[in-house]
């Protein structure tokens, strides 16, 4: 048998910062990814993927490549999504005691 690669999965799932538009005069844009949970969000130039308020992509100079990288199903991606998910569900239980 040859030898396989293994990629290791890091969820680099982040809170994304909240910027109140009263202080800041950044422009900041969002983009709906069609029939999915994620956003490409850019602002000043930099894009990133974020699935509600939580930053799931790393910085790019790149729409296209954010998007891309969104569109894709990987094990990654998926992992991400359900961490995310327990973590709102823990905090919508933990609201409700």
């Amino acid at each position: 048998m040859g030898t396989t690669k293994v990629k290791q999965l890091q969820p680099n799932v982040k809170k994304s910062k909240k910027v109140s538009s009263k202080k800041s005069k950044q422009l900041i844009k969002k983009i709906d990814i069609k029939d999915s949970p994620f956003q490409v969000v850019t602002v000043d130039g930099r894009s990133f993927g974020v699935m509600g308020q939580y930053k799931v992509t790393e910085d790019s100079d790149s729409v296209r490549e954010v998007k891309e990288k969104l569109e894709a199903i990987t094990w990654n991606r998926i992992i991400q999504v359900v961490l995310l998910l327990d973590d709102i569900k823990n905090k919508v239980n933990k609201e409700e005691k």
